[in-house]
């Protein structure tokens, strides 16, 4: 067993913004997304990515390619190897952002893959082996509260991916807030007198009946 206790071992900026078609298009691939994940741990070389992922390497190579090109991934080392420099890889920011940004005349707005969606698929064997922590909750808030929330939630991301790494097992931590069509109660009809109701106690219940 080893353990990271910098993670990942290379100077990483916090967060990077993806805009372009061609970068969602990019994030939005299941193995580029695997590739991006391991990066998180530390710098590898397209051989390491692909033993990890099980992929030939000609393969990962060209999936690396596409990364580096979107701004996603950046060679942070070499090292020197039989002659050759081996390219060690790393990602160029700890959290992926999507903007909004579009082309002059573009009134479509590019879909990048919902992350819940890849997480409810990846848990179902942990839902079926009684492994799987999971919560859901509704609450009717102002916006301005929604966002300053989640502000807080991307601390705790960011948390979650610089624990060091141990073990042999791969947790994924899924978080989402967004708006619902879920039921709203009405505004009490008499608002002074819900406030100054009298709270009932159990005890009273069990005396009325």
């Amino acid at each position: 067993m080893s353990i990271n206790s910098q993670v990942p071992d290379y100077d990483l900026p916090d967060t990077v913004e993806i805009t372009t078609p061609a970068q969602l298009r990019a994030i939005a691939d299941p193995l580029r997304s695997s590739l991006l994940d391991l990066l998180l741990e530390r710098a590898a070389t397209v051989s390491e990515l692909a033993a990890a992922v099980g992929r030939p390497k000609s393969t990962v190579a060209h999936h690396v390619g596409v990364l580096v090109h979107a701004g996603m991934l950046r060679v942070v080392r070499t090292r020197r190897v039989r002659a050759i420099d081996e390219r060690y890889y790393g990602r160029t920011g700890r959290t992926i952002n999507i903007g909004v940004a579009r082309r002059p005349g573009d009134t479509t707005t590019p879909v990048c893959v919902n992350g819940l969606s890849v997480a409810a698929a990846e848990s179902v064997p942990a839902h079926e082996d009684d492994t799987l922590y999971s919560t859901l909750r509704h609450v009717r808030i102002p916006r301005e509260s929604a966002s300053e929330f989640w502000r807080r939630v991307e601390g705790l991301v960011r948390e979650f991916t610089a624990l060091p790494r141990s073990g042999d097992t791969v947790y994924g931590f899924a978080v989402g807030l967004y708006p619902t069509e879920q039921p709203v109660l009405p505004e009490p009809d008499d608002p002074d007198r819900a406030e100054t109701a009298r709270l009932v106690r159990p005890d009273d219940i069990d005396r009325a009946t």
